[in-house]
């Protein structure tokens, strides 16, 4: 079903304040239409003015008795799958961005191959759009890979490093005895 509601006219002239009443008048509008309604529309075009507000529902809601269910398994999550060759385990990327394996450019790097980590230790770090997301151990051990370079895009899930879980590590960090 479509209703064609005139458009608002506003006079660029009159400031903001009409404007804003229209489009409130236009939204109060908007809500009385599709409370009014049996089926929901799919597409809402609200105009006022120069502006145009367009909403699109893909589908209609769920059934209100719906309830979701459990999964019957749960799935690992990658950082816990082994890696081939033993108890080595991986530190995987938590999101899509650029690695960087020192808090700034020119300084130390976190962990280098070698050192002892424990769980929550900062081993690096993945920005993605200008926010900076520290990856952290997530078990104790040793860093036995770094298999991502300083300054690489990474992906969601990538392995980042390959470490050996030990008991009561000792943590080093890069450049320190």
């Amino acid at each position: 079903m479509t209703e064609v509601v005139e458009p608002v006219r506003v006079d660029p002239d009159t400031g903001t304040h009409q404007l804003a009443r229209a489009l409130s008048d236009a939204r109060c509008s908007a809500q009385e239409f599709l409370a009014g309604l049996e089926n929901q529309p799919r597409t809402l075009r609200i105009r006022a003015s120069d502006v145009v507000v367009e909403f699109e529902w893909g589908q209609t809601p769920p059934d209100p008795d719906w309830t979701p269910t459990a999964a019957k398994e749960s799935i690992p999550a990658v950082a816990e799958a082994p890696c081939p060759g033993g108890g080595v385990l991986d530190i995987c990327s938590p999101t899509v961005g650029t690695f960087f394996r020192a808090p700034q450019p020119g300084a130390a790097p976190f962990v280098a191959e070698g050192d002892r980590v424990r769980r929550g230790q900062q081993v690096g770090i993945v920005e993605a759009m200008k926010l900076m997301i520290p990856v952290e151990a997530e078990l104790d051990g040793q860093v036995v890979a770094v298999l991502v370079g300083d300054g690489s895009s990474v992906e969601f899930g990538e392995r980042l490093f390959a470490v050996e879980p030990v008991a009561n590590p000792t943590p080093t960090a890069a450049g320190q005895a």
